[in-house]
Formats: C-alpha cells, structure tokens, sequence
C-alpha cells in the first residue's frame, strides 16, 4: 500500500470513527450499531434524527464530517480497509464474539491470489459467500479480481446476523460492488442461481437445528452437527458444476470423529483439489489453527489432478520462503490443476 493510500485509509477511518463516537454517545448505544447508524447517513447525504437525537449541535458536527468524503472519488480498497479498522474497534468495545470477526487480509489477500488463475478466462463471474458476515473477505478478492483481471464481478453474500449483514451493505454500497446480500439462515433451501465461484471463511461450531438438516449427507449421527461440515456442502451445492470453491476451515478438519461423513460427502460431491495450511504463528493454539481448502465440483471433463497441492505456508514474516511457496502454488496451478 503506497503512503498516499494510507493516508487516505486514515482520512476515511477517522470520519467514521468520530462520527461513531458522537453518534454512539447521543443514542446511548454500542459502538457497532452507532457506526451502522453512521453509515446510513454517510450513504444518505443527511443525518437521521429520531425524537430529538442527536440534537442540532451533534447533527452540524456529524453533517461536517459526511461532507468532507468525497463518495465519488472513494477507492473501494480505502473503504474496505476503513470499515475493516472501524469493526475492530467495535470487536474490542463491543466483545464481539470470534465467528464474528474478519479474515484478517493478509489470508484474504493470499486466497483472492489463489482465485485469480482459477477463474482469469471468464468475462462474467458470480460468487457466492454463504457467511458473508461484512463482507470484507468477499470484497477483499472482488478487488482483487477487477484489478488483476478487469472482469465484471457479481456476488451473492448470505448471513444470519442482521448487524453484521447491515455492515456489508454500507461497505458494498460505498464500494460501488455489484453484491446482493441475503438475510436468511445459509443451510435452508436458497432460491439462488448457481455460482461460478464460492469463497467463505467458515463458522465453526455446532448448529443446533438438528431437524433441518437430516437430509444433509455431512450431518452428525447423533447430537448436533458441524456447521462448518454442512455449509461445505451446502456451499458446493450452488455451484455450476466444475466450479471450485475456496474456503477458510480449520486444520484439524479430518481429523475429528465426525469426518468420516465429510469425507463420504466428498467423494460423491467435490474434488479436493488443494489444502493449504496457513503458518502456525498466525494462531495463539493450535487447535484454532486454519487451512485454505480448494474444492472443485464434479463436471463433465472434470477430474482430480495428478497432483493434490498439500503444504504449509512459510511465515508470512519470512518473504524470500513466502514468495517462493506463492510461485510454487501458481506453478501448480497453471501446470496441474488448469492443464488437465
């Protein structure tokens, strides 16, 4: 990111973080529903006010702040990055749980890298996010493909958290990103077409529905299921056959009691294409450890490739070690899994 990028990153961030402030303290609320509230107003043009708040003196404060950005002239990536800031503000003040926070962008950089060959012929592309949350994954590899490619890109982001689904559609609004977001539960029946692409940092957990979901072929034989096991399936269900899906899960994947359901599902369903763990020093333990797990839907002339691409990243702090495992993951890419 060049200086002037970053200046601008924190020009746009400080406008919503003290706009949050003062609207935060005017309505008595948290700092996340504040900056939602901000938000709507930056992409209104005006300040709402609602029985007297916030009161004049805070509506000219506000007003002076939402004039200052020019919304025309708003790189996607300076709006990205400043929301991206401004929810881990809310994630500290708020405590928002851990299925709620961002991909951090340096795996969100690393994953849209991975997209690019996969899908550079296409003109016109789809993705879908089944936890789209606020969208910063989603609209991290959006730009990347616009700018590594040029191609129109569509999106389709689906979440059950109304808050969350509220930050995305200010981030993709001010973006200017072409994505219709979807309030619903991911694992119920979607009336969607079929995506090119599905990319998803996935929640991990249980998903208490047990009922819902008996028909799901990585459900639990008794007790609750992996919602992760479940939208990996689900995921892969709305994609055009051949197309691949490119999600964050955790390492130990194969390696619980309830895989053997996801491994079956697999076979039938998905190639698995690549499983690329992320380097350890990016994680506090190692049970929360995450790997970028590249699947591809079967197809006509589809196939697994010769070679599987399994490794471990190198520290991203070791950049000789990373761009060499970056050009080997492109060497397989073009070589293996594309000339097939």
């Amino acid at each position: 990111m060049t200086i002037l990028a970053i200046k601008e990153t924190e020009a746009f961030f400080k406008v919503l973080d003290e706009s949050s402030e003062l609207l935060k303290d005017a309505l008595s609320t948290s700092y996340l529903d504040a900056f939602i509230e901000s938000g709507d107003n930056l992409i209104d043009g005006h300040v709402q006010v609602e029985d007297g708040r916030p009161d004049d003196k805070v509506v000219q404060q506000l007003q002076g702040l939402y004039d200052s950005v020019d919304r025309g002239q708003l790189n996607p990536e300076t709006v990205r990055q400043g929301i991206q800031l401004s929810m881990l503000k809310a994630m500290r003040e708020d405590d928002i749980q851990g299925n709620h926070q961002m991909t951090p962008d340096s795996i969100g950089m690393v994953m849209g890298y991975l997209v690019i060959r996969l899908v550079e012929k296409q003109n016109q592309l789809t993705i879908l996010d089944p936890a789209v949350g606020t969208a910063n994954l989603l609209t991290t590899i959006i730009n990347q493909l616009k700018d590594a490619t040029h191609e129109k890109v569509a999106a389709i982001g689906i979440d059950n958290d109304e808050s969350l689904l509220s930050v995305a559609d200010i981030s993709t609004t001010l973006q200017h990103a072409s994505v219709t977001l979807m309030h619903q539960d991911a694992l119920g029946e979607l009336q969607i077409p079929e995506a090119d692409l599905v990319v998803s940092d996935l929640p991990i957990g249980y998903y208490p529905l047990d009922e819902k979901v008996t028909n799901f072929k990585t459900h639990a034989q008794s007790g609750h299921s992996f919602v992760h096991h479940l939208l990996l399936e689900q995921a892969m269900r709305y994609v055009k056959p051949g197309g691949y899906g490119v999600f964050l899960v955790p390492s130990q994947l194969f390696s619980t009691t309830e895989s053997k359901g996801l491994l079956s599902w697999l076979q039938d369903a998905a190639y698995l294409q690549g499983l690329l763990a992320l380097p350890k020093d990016l994680f506090t333990a190692q049970q929360s450890a995450k790997s970028i797990m590249l699947l591809q839907r079967h197809g006509k002339d589809v196939k697994q490739a010769d070679k599987v691409m399994i490794g471990e990243f190198p520290s991203f702090k070791d950049q000789t070690a990373f761009s060499k495992f970056i050009a080997e993951m492109v060497d397989w890419e073009l070589n293996d899994l594309l000339k097939r």
